[in-house]
C-alpha cells in the first residue's frame, strides 16, 4: 500500500523511531507526534490514511486525544495498549478507535491490522443516496447521520460500515466471524469484543430504547440480526 500516510503517536522515541523505520521500509510515508497535543495539530493540518495512537501517554492521554481527533476527522484510528483488561480494550473503541494492538506486539499482527484497516472502503464511497427510514428512524449513509424522532446522531466511520452490511443482509442470522470479516477485514474474526462495543453504541444511537432493540437483534451464540421491513430503503427523493 505505497503512499499511504500514517501518523505514529507515542512518548517512547525509540518505538517511534522503530515503527518509522519499518513502516517507511514498507512504503508508507509516516510522520510522528510524541504528545496528544502535538498530534491533535499535526491532523488539523495534514490528511493522515492511518493513526497509530498510544493510549498511555503523559499530558493528554490516548483516550481523550481519540475523542477530540474523531470529533473533527474520520481517518483510521489503531491504539497501541500496554494494557491487557478487557475493559480498557472497550474504552479505546469507545472513544473512536478501529481497533487496538497490546504492546508488546507481534510486528505482523500489527501490519496485519493495518493493512486490514486500510484495505476497508469507507462506505460513503459506494452507498450513493441510499437513505433507511424505519419508524421514526432515518439513516443517511452518504452523510453519515442518523436521524431518530428528529433528533441527529453523528455516526463513527466503523459504526457505519456496521450499519450498512448490517442493512444489506437484513433478516439474517450474522455469525460474528463473519461480520467482523466483512467490516474489519479477514484478519478479523475472533473480536467479539469489537461488536459488543460498536452494537451497544449503534443501539444508543439508532434504537428508541436502546435496552429493548427492535432493529439490531441479538442472536444468543450466534451473532446478530437485523430486523428490517420490505421496501425501507429509499433514495433522497423519498422514491422507492
Amino acid at each position: 500500500m505505497p503512499s499511504r500516510r500514517i501518523l505514529v503517536v507515542d512518548d517512547e522515541p525509540q518505538l517511534r523511531c522503530v515503527l518509522r523505520s519499518m513502516l517507511s521500509a514498507l512504503g508508507f510515508v509516516v510522520a510522528d507526534a510524541a504528545s496528544g497535543e502535538t498530534a491533535i495539530g499535526m491532523v488539523r493540518e495534514e490528511k493522515f490514511d492511518l493513526i497509530l495512537l498510544d493510549v498511555n501517554m503523559p499530558g493528554l492521554s490516548g483516550l481523550e486525544t481519540c475523542r477530540l481527533i474523531r470529533e473533527r476527522s474520520d481517518v483510521s484510528i489503531i491504539m497501541l495498549t500496554v494494557r491487557g483488561r478487557s475493559q480498557d480494550k472497550i474504552e479505546a473503541l469507545d472513544a473512536g478507535a478501529d481497533g487496538y494492538v497490546t504492546k508488546p506486539f507481534d510486528v505482523n499482527e500489527l501490519l496485519a491490522r493495518i493493512r486490514a484497516t486500510l484495505r476497508r472502503a469507507p462506505v460513503s464511497a459506494h452507498a450513493e443516496s441510499r437513505v433507511l427510514r424505519l419508524d421514526g428512524l432515518e439513516i443517511n449513509f452518504r452523510d453519515r447521520q442518523a436521524r431518530v424522532n428528529g433528533a441527529v446522531a453523528r455516526l463513527t466511520p466503523t459504526e457505519i460500515d456496521l450499519l450498512h452490511y448490517f442493512v444489506t443482509h437484513p433478516n439474517s442470522a450474522l455469525p460474528h466471524d463473519t461480520i467482523l470479516q466483512a467490516v474489519w477485514g479477514p484478519d478479523y474474526g475472533g473480536e467479539v469484543e469489537y461488536l459488543r462495543v460498536y452494537v451497544n453504541q449503534l443501539r444508543k444511537k439508532i434504537e428508541p430504547d436502546p435496552s429493548r432493540p427492535r432493529f439490531i437483534l441479538t442472536e444468543p451464540w450466534l451473532g446478530y440480526r437485523f430486523a428490517l421491513p420490505d421496501h425501507s430503503a429509499e433514495d433522497e427523493t423519498g422514491s422507492r
